[in-house]
């Protein structure tokens, strides 16, 4: 299966996630309607996720404000997810699920999946309601992604959805003026 792109529909899955103090089943057809924010991850127990996703419980409320739920995926399972959670004071907020990938076929499906160590790359995909792909961020795992600047791309995506015919300029914030090609 070919790696997700831009404008692809994502796949409807179901995996375990470790989610407010229980292991459960996500259903990401049950999120159609909403939309969806993928963070993957390398693995639990590392150096960078913890504080990435910590910044992202920080800014949870704000995304869900907007319409969003947010999703960590890593390979781990959701007792890894759990045992993580529950032992490192930095994931204390989370909020959202924690998917368990232990597969590797939703890295595989979204094309973070990096073959040679069995770990996902740190990637970012917002999805529209409809499950379509807006957003695809992938880097290095050396360093860490903006949840700000994650939001800020939500925001313009959810703007140019209900504002047909307008787009956004660079950096474009909330309220700033906007660009109708033409």
């Amino acid at each position: 299966m070919p790696a997700l792109k831009i404008n692809d529909k994502i796949p409807d899955f179901q995996a375990d996630a470790y989610h407010q103090g229980n292991i459960t089943k996500i259903n990401t057809a049950d999120y159609r309607g909403k939309w969806m924010v993928f963070v993957f991850y390398p693995a639990d127990f590392t150096f960078v996720c913890p504080k990435e996703l910590e910044e992202m419980a920080t800014y949870y409320t704000n995304f869900t404000q907007l319409g969003a739920e947010v999703f960590s995926v890593s390979r781990d399972s959701a007792y890894v997810h759990k045992a993580w959670h529950n032992s490192t004071p930095q994931l204390q907020a989370i909020q959202y699920p924690m998917i368990a990938d232990t597969t590797g076929n939703i890295c595989r499906a979204f094309g973070t999946l990096n073959e040679t160590d069995g770990l996902s790359y740190r990637a970012t995909f917002i999805v529209d309601p409809d499950g379509y792909v807006k957003v695809i961020e992938m880097n290095d795992n050396s360093f860490g992604r903006s949840t700000k600047e994650l939001l800020r791309k939500l925001e313009a995506a959810k703007f140019v959805r209900e504002n047909q015919g307008k787009v956004c300029p660079p950096s474009w914030e909330p309220g700033e003026e906007t660009i109708t090609p033409g």
